[in-house]
């Protein structure tokens, strides 16, 4: 791997921001292969090298992947003004880490939302030309038909003009509110809610279960986290 100054190095752990640790670095207690260096500016190889910080190794991780159980309430973005985002659900240490939201899920949509700081692949999983599956659960005001399944399959042309591609709809239980499974393959706003609001079945709850072959943890408590696993990462890396 290439060099790489010493305060990014120790930055991109989030434990330490390049001042505290260039401050560290000055006060002998940063050591490459058991040697002080006291400018954070000199470079490393944080693969190759051993690093310690106050006589703890320094495990360097390139890039953060995170699975997230979203609440109700928080946006999908790294800051905004109109109220808390979903990185104030994360501790300090990876807020620092500059992770942000892998797509949107709206304010009171609930589940599975991916965070990190690997934007390329970010971005390819994004791409409507790769048709990464997205699947939700919707509970609705009304009574799914087959007829509403048939038009998603179709793919829909709204009111307001926006061309849905062919979707997945496939009813759970039918009543006056019924439940169901929604399978996108591109990700518009509000496209769920707008489409079954054009069947004249409104959403009164929705929750993301799925990403590509991610599904929700039902370990995590709502607001809770945890780190993609190697293998989830590769499987990511593999659909791009």
């Amino acid at each position: 791997m290439a060099k790489q100054r010493l305060d990014k190095i120790m930055a991109a752990t989030g434990r330490w921001s390049r001042r505290e640790a260039g401050e560290l670095a000055r006060r002998g207690q940063v050591l490459v292969d058991g040697v002080a260096v006291h400018d954070a500016s000199a470079k490393a190889d944080p693969e190759a090298s051993e690093i310690t910080v106050n006589g703890e190794p320094l495990h360097y991780q390139a890039f953060t992947w995170v699975m997230l159980n979203k609440p109700a309430g928080y946006l999908s973005a790294t800051e905004d003004g109109r109220g808390a985002t979903v990185l104030d659900l994360l501790p300090k240490e990876l807020q620092r880490r500059n992770l942000f939201p892998v797509g949107r899920l709206d304010k009171d949509t609930e589940g599975l939302l991916l965070l990190t700081n690997e934007g390329v692949l970010a971005h390819m999983l994004l791409s409507p030309r790769r048709h990464i599956d997205k699947v939700y659960y919707t509970r609705v005001a009304g009574c799914l038909t087959p007829e509403d399944c048939a038009a998603f399959a179709e793919g829909m042309s709204l009111g307001d003009g926006l061309r849905c591609q062919p979707a997945g709809l496939e009813i759970l239980r039918a009543g006056t509110e019924s439940e169901a499974r929604v399978t996108l393959r591109e990700g518009k706003f509000h496209q769920v809610k707008r489409m079954l609001a054009a069947r004249g079945k409104p959403v009164l709850y929705l929750e993301r279960v799925q990403m590509a072959e991610l599904d929700l943890d039902r370990t995590l408590s709502r607001g809770g986290f945890r780190f993609l696993t190697a293998k989830e990462v590769e499987h990511l890396r593999k659909l791009v």
